[in-house]
């Protein structure tokens, strides 16, 4: 992923204001700025997903679900997604994520993803 001004802003926000509440907002409506922007871009959808992940689920599961179906190839949003539906118990789908997420990253040759989402997905078969 390249670097741009919205996620220095997102990255920057996120690390040093994560406990006030002003700026989670600002920081949201931000996100929601650039989606409208910019709808196509694929990164708008993973930091709104990654911004609901602590505070509502049904809206991180919106955007991340929004990603897998038009933006496939966007690796990150599978451990996330299974993630989420693990902690709600949906093993199905948590699996299915999993797996998808290992699929894609081997098809795009993305060690890095790889290798965490295989971690992942291990410690949650014998979590069983």
């Amino acid at each position: 992923m390249f670097y741009t001004q919205k996620s220095a802003f997102w990255f920057y926000t996120k690390t040093k204001n994560n406990n006030i509440y002003d700026m989670n907002e600002q920081r949201l409506q931000a996100l929601l700025t650039f989606l409208e922007e910019d709808p196509q871009d694929p990164f708008n959808l993973y930091a709104l997903g990654q911004e609901y992940m602590t505070s509502d689920t049904t809206q991180a599961l919106y955007y991340f679900n929004q990603l897998v179906e038009n933006h496939p190839e966007y690796v990150p949003t599978y451990y996330h997604l299974a993630k989420i539906y693990e902690e709600e118990e949906e093993r199905e789908l948590a699996e299915k994520f999993y797996q998808k997420g290992i699929e894609m990253a081997t098809k795009k040759a993305d060690h890095h993803a790889l290798k965490e989402l295989q971690s992942a997905y291990n410690n949650f078969l014998f979590d069983d």
